[in-house]
């Protein structure tokens, strides 16, 4: 790889991480706001709070490698390797993203029934 290629995709991950950070900021900083209103009793709320957290967070992971993955697909000039691993990492990314939102869903199903079950 040329020095030129180098110097512009250390460029870029910097701009995605950059752009990772800032995305990322606003979905902990209400989390920790919920976590440190909320009363020492209602664990249900801090841990639905990090959930939802975390499951934000994952969907912006998912996004960013939808990008590099297409950002790949696009600049793979026709080359098979490279148009292999830019579909691989487009599929992947997806699968990731469906299984966040089944965690996030399967995990509200779960405290829906344990606030019914316990009296939350």
């Amino acid at each position: 790889m040329g020095e030129v290629q180098k110097m512009r995709r250390q460029s870029f991950i910097r701009s995605l991480r950059a752009i990772f950070l800032s995305l990322i900021i606003p979905f902990l900083m209400p989390g920790l706001a919920l976590a440190a209103n909320a009363q020492m009793g209602q664990v249900n709320t801090f841990i639905k709070s990090v959930i939802t957290a975390l499951t934000g967070i994952a969907g912006l992971v998912a996004t960013a490698f939808f990008v590099l993955g297409g950002f790949k697909y696009i600049t793979s000039s026709g080359n098979p390797h490279n148009l292999e691993h830019a579909k691989r990492t487009i599929v992947f990314s997806a699968l990731g993203l469906a299984i966040a939102i089944a965690a996030f869903v399967l995990s509200n199903i779960v405290a829906g029934l344990a606030n019914s079950a316990f009296g939350g």
